[in-house]
């Protein structure tokens, strides 16, 4: 690795423990470079903002998320089995110290930077990768009936998110009775249940 290259990267890495601990908008650009061991001038040589460099801490730390294989429509096995097997994964990355790291880095910013707020939600990670292809593949065999494949697959997502990953983000209590396998079931059971072909069975 280059000398440049090692600096910009100490510079991302203070600043990810800086804003982690502080928060982006409590860090001073004079702070990290004292904690990155480099020069004010060498930190903006390599980021010209603040935001720049907050953009490059996240895009990092999404690097260092656990991404699971993506999983492709098969015949061979139930479409609720399927549909269980992507909501384990993308639960698993939900509830992730990294992807969790993440969010509490990026959360204060986004109501603050809807241009941030924009990227983010343009960035695919988790099953947002792969799952309309997913669904593309299952309504062409007959298995889901589905008019807005992007509405339906974030609907997933979402509901997962309400419950396994949000709570923990805002450190809210956990109810102890709602295990996180009812919250996957109850999850695919219901999106089934609104977009399964007719005649269908559940298996």
């Amino acid at each position: 690795m280059k000398l440049s290259e090692k600096k910009r990267l100490q510079i991302i890495q203070a600043a990810e423990l800086l804003f982690a601990e502080h928060g982006a908008q409590q860090t001073s650009m004079d702070l990290v470079a004292q904690t990155a061991e480099v020069s004010k001038r060498t930190v903006y040589n390599h980021f010209d903002s603040k935001e720049a460099l907050l953009y490059a801490v996240i895009e990092n730390m999404l690097d260092q998320v656990t991404q699971e294989q993506e999983l492709i429509y098969t015949s061979d096995k139930s479409m609720r089995q399927q549909l269980i097997e992507i909501a384990r994964s993308e639960a698993k990355m939900l509830t992730s110290a990294p992807f969790l790291r993440i969010a509490r880095v990026a959360f204060l910013e986004l109501l603050q930077n809807p241009d941030m707020a924009a990227h983010l939600n343009n960035t695919k990670v988790g099953c947002m990768r792969y799952f309309e292809t997913f669904i593309d593949h299952a309504i062409a065999a007959e298995q889901l009936e589905i008019d807005d494949i992007t509405f339906a697959t974030k609907q997933f997502v979402f509901q997962l998110k309400s419950f396994i990953f949000y709570p923990r983000l805002y450190g809210f209590e956990m109810d102890a009775h709602i295990t996180e396998d009812k919250i996957i079931e109850e999850t695919v059971d219901t999106f089934l249940a609104r977009y399964q072909v007719k005649g269908d069975k559940l298996k």
